[in-house]
């Protein structure tokens, strides 16, 4: 694998540094962070309770929605 050297300024290093998990080298953490997200790996996060109480929260802010584009649409018709 070729190499290239890039310029960083200190508070760009100590961030990626600080963004490295265990022995992970500079290049596998800019490689995980602008990978393609895999939602999958967020399975499993959420307790049973926490997931619930997402989902009536989601569900309240889309019915809160609903009303306000409501309200807009009558404001402009």
């Amino acid at each position: 694998m070729s190499t290239k050297t890039i310029t960083l300024g200190e508070d760009a290093y100590d961030r990626l540094r600080a963004l490295k998990h265990g022995n992970e080298s500079f290049t596998e953490v800019v490689l995980r962070l602008t990978s393609d997200f895999d939602i999958t790996r967020l399975a499993g996060i959420l307790t049973e309770d926490e997931g619930n109480r997402l989902d009536v929260v989601v569900k309240e802010g889309r019915e809160l929605s609903k009303r306000r584009e409501k309200r807009l649409d009558a404001m402009f018709k």
